[in-house]
């Protein structure tokens, strides 16, 4: 009987309490122990106003550019407790950064023009640079993140407005759960987007924790985790391709021994 690749070992998992599931289902599956520690928490943004107005003005745009699951969830949300109907006002183009924010889109009632060959911003901006000259567009994403989308968008001619879907916090509980995890010892740490890196390198400040962790091998999702990675003195052993979470568990089973 063949050992599974990570049999006996504990991996950190970081992503948001109710995203955690598919990552730690995969870890097992794979005989690692799935260490969860979220210090990424999803909430709406301070401001609702620009959300809601983007919301009842969304027959207006050609172009909606959902660049997470997370920020679909949030306008479907929103949308809902605004009485909005999201399908029926889906008369534009719909680009997705992602199979998996594609396929959250398509649950919310929206039908998908463009999925980039790679899934980060970039690639989003390349594929759509020569479609939106001239038209509107809306950018719903989270509270803090990179201007690529919207600075390419312009620069091609696009009117670009950009509204804030959602905003990610750290968890009151994370620099607790992470002592209690770096006491028993993990032999490395998951990381899905730029947030899990600066969120956990701010939970461990607060525990007191050195960061990066010594001994404990760093696995990224894409290129942009694993820069922000490298911006903190954490060199990746390992970056998931494609960019999902397929991509990233088999980066940990490649680099975990």
């Amino acid at each position: 009987m063949t050992a599974l690749p990570l049999a006996g070992k504990r991996v950190l998992v970081t992503r948001a309490a109710h995203q955690a599931g598919k990552l730690s289902e995969g870890l097992c599956a794979l005989g690692a122990e799935p260490v969860k520690v979220p210090v990424i928490e999803i909430r709406p943004p301070e401001d609702l106003a620009p959300l809601d107005r983007a919301l009842r003005e969304l027959s207006s745009y050609d172009w909606l550019i959902l660049t997470s699951a997370n920020t679909v969830r949030a306008l479907a949300d929103r949308a809902a407790a605004l009485g909005l109907n999201l399908a029926a006002a889906a008369r534009f183009n719909v680009a997705a950064v992602g199979e998996v924010t594609a396929e959250a889109a398509r649950q919310a009632g929206f039908a998908i023009a463009l999925v980039p060959e790679s899934y980060v911003a970039e690639s989003l901006a390349k594929s759509l640079a020569g479609q939106t000259r001239g038209r509107k567009v809306l950018l719903a994403r989270a509270a803090v993140a990179r201007d690529v989308i919207p600075h390419a968008l312009r620069a091609a001619g696009a009117t670009v407005d950009v509204v804030d879907a959602y905003r990610n916090v750290m968890p009151e509980s994370a620099p607790a759960l992470l002592r209690e995890a770096l006491q028993k010892g993990i032999a490395a740490a998951a990381f899905t987007s730029s947030s899990s890196v600066t969120h956990l390198a701010d939970a461990a400040r607060q525990a007191g924790i050195a960061f990066p962790f010594a001994g404990v091998a760093a696995i990224s999702i894409g290129p942009v985790t694993s820069k922000t990675l490298r911006d903190l003195g954490w060199e990746p052993v390992a970056e998931a391709s494609p960019s999902d979470v397929p991509g990233l568990l088999r980066a940990i089973a490649h680099a975990v021994h």
